[in-house]
């Protein structure tokens, strides 16, 4: 038996290819549609409201804040002034007696990370600050502005810092005042130094939804989003990174900041595709995040407009918190920038919607 079967013409096919093409087209748009009016704003493009900057450097002094470190072991070695004698005998012996040495034939990177660290302990201890010790130091507007607040915690390490730093103005880098900005109509870090700038409000399941782009990096480094991360409580020193899982946009490297890990993971984090993309161009990044279950998902579109691939995940159950969310300036001389910054919180889908 013949069956005859009705196959539209060339003409017929092509319309209805057609609108199936336009109705998904539209299905996109309404799935964008409704995820903007799910989301909100977390920037407005002109302040750093709903933002708190910490900057590691406020409260830690690194090695390569010290700008001369030659003419700081002197100093220190032959207790030049009143400062100095108090820190000498702050030192632990180790490195007390390795401030002596003649560095022009050895490499001091090792001796100036040393004192780096141990002049970090003695800023965490009490207030440096005695009116005879400091009498012949110069101090700034701030450090005395900050002094006469008698201050605790976080801000007492800061002060020390400070004092630091005017009692050796040649010798030891100002630390920055702000590492992030808004540029042209964009979150721009400064390169100014390793910190963060996190959310004033805390997240627990959520799409978060931005456009971003590396500028430049001397040493260079990918741009950094963390997840899960830890808030400071009031006068407390952040943890590095907020101890939250980061995520490397736009091509998916990955580091696990938690206290105890502070490595780049293993299992947990899934690299499901290794994209070409420029991070100098701009692309559009999707995190769709899960702290009950730890889960994070991330797809990145670039150029601007095209269709999102899928790039990083992660699970572990464990790593799950509710937190603020934060951007990562991982080291001096970064500079990245972000904007239309949006979040969707307990969102409906659990899908990504920009693939």
């Amino acid at each position: 038996m013949r069956i005859e079967t009705d196959y539209p013409n060339r003409r017929t096919f092509l319309k209805y290819a057609a609108i199936a093409a336009a109705t998904c087209a539209l299905d996109g748009f309404s799935d964008a549609k409704a995820e903007s009016k799910a989301s909100t704003s977390l920037f407005d493009g002109k302040t750093l409201d709903g933002w708190i900057q910490a900057q590691n450097s406020a409260t830690a002094v690194g090695g390569g804040d010290i700008s001369d470190f030659a003419a700081l072991a002197k100093k220190l070695t032959q207790k030049s002034d009143a400062v100095s004698t108090f820190l000498n005998g702050q030192l632990d012996e180790t490195v007390r007696n390795t401030l002596g040495a003649d560095f022009t034939a050895t490499d001091p990177k090792p001796a100036r990370s040393a004192l780096a660290k141990n002049l970090t302990k003695i800023a965490l201890g009490p207030s440096l600050y005695e009116r005879t010790r400091f009498q012949n130091v110069q101090l700034r507007p701030e450090t005395q502005q900050l002094l006469q607040q008698t201050p605790r915690g976080r801000d007492l390490v800061h002060l020390n810092r400070m004092l630091l730093e005017d009692a050796f103005p040649s010798e030891i880098s100002k630390s920055p005042s702000t590492g992030w900005i808004v540029k042209d109509g964009a979150m721009a870090s400064t390169g100014a130094g390793r910190g963060v700038i996190y959310t004033t409000n805390d997240y627990r399941r959520f799409r978060l939804t931005f456009t971003m782009r590396h500028v430049s990096g001397n040493p260079d480094h990918q741009a950094c989003v963390l997840i899960f991360c830890t808030r400071p409580q009031q006068g407390e020193i952040p943890l590095d990174a907020l101890g939250g899982i980061q995520f490397q946009v736009p091509k998916g490297g990955h580091w696990d900041y938690r206290p105890g890990h502070n490595n780049a993971g293993g299992e947990e984090f899934m690299l499901i595709t290794k994209p070409e993309f420029d991070p100098g161009e701009w692309s559009r990044v999707e995190i769709l995040a899960d702290a009950s279950t730890g889960t994070a998902r991330m797809a990145v579109a670039q150029p601007l407009g095209s269709k999102a691939v899928e790039v990083l995940n992660f699970k572990d159950p464990s790593a799950g918190k509710a937190g603020p969310i934060a951007l990562q300036m991982h080291n001096a001389g970064l500079f990245d920038e972000y904007k239309d910054v949006n979040i969707e919180t307990n969102p409906e889908s659990g899908n990504l919607v920009t693939l």
